[in-house]
């Protein structure tokens, strides 16, 4: 039996409403947000009396999804150092195939984004970068050439 596909990825965040403009800016579409307590939600995540608010954001083509919480119970542990380098141990970013690198690194960037390096050819297949936004969550964007 194999996996029928990849359901989400989860990112814990403490500005819920920065981090959601962020990926509604960069195309993704809000599905639903509130609240998620309760004993089940103590079983699967292993941490009794939890309490956190959810969104889940989607892809266009509702291929892919990316979840946020934010806990109000236990608080949130804060990775060190806060803006970790790319090599870090643990997953360090998210990728996205975009139409114009150029365009969609300025909208971001005017919403407070960084480029974290540049934006650079690989081969005549893609152009890349990778963009740092709230929160130090890493976001790579690929552009197809040709």
């Amino acid at each position: 039996m194999a996996i029928q596909r990849m359901d989400n990825v989860l990112i814990v965040v403490e500005d819920m409403d920065a981090v959601i403009a962020f990926f509604v800016e960069l195309g993704l579409e809000l599905e639903g947000r509130g609240p998620v307590e309760g004993r089940w939600v103590d079983r699967v995540i292993g941490i009794d009396g939890a309490r956190q608010d959810v969104a889940m954001l989607r892809t266009p083509d509702g291929g892919a999804r990316i979840e946020l919480a934010k806990f109000h119970a236990p608080e949130a542990v804060a990775p060190q150092p806060a803006d970790a380098p790319v090599n870090t141990l643990g997953i360090r970013r998210i990728m996205f195939a975009v139409d114009d690198i150029e365009e969609t690194v300025a909208r971001l960037r005017a919403i407070g984004a960084e480029l974290v390096g540049e934006i650079a050819r690989f081969e005549e297949a893609y152009r890349l970068c990778y963009v740092r936004g709230p929160e130090g969550i890493v976001t790579g964007l690929a552009e197809r050439l040709g």
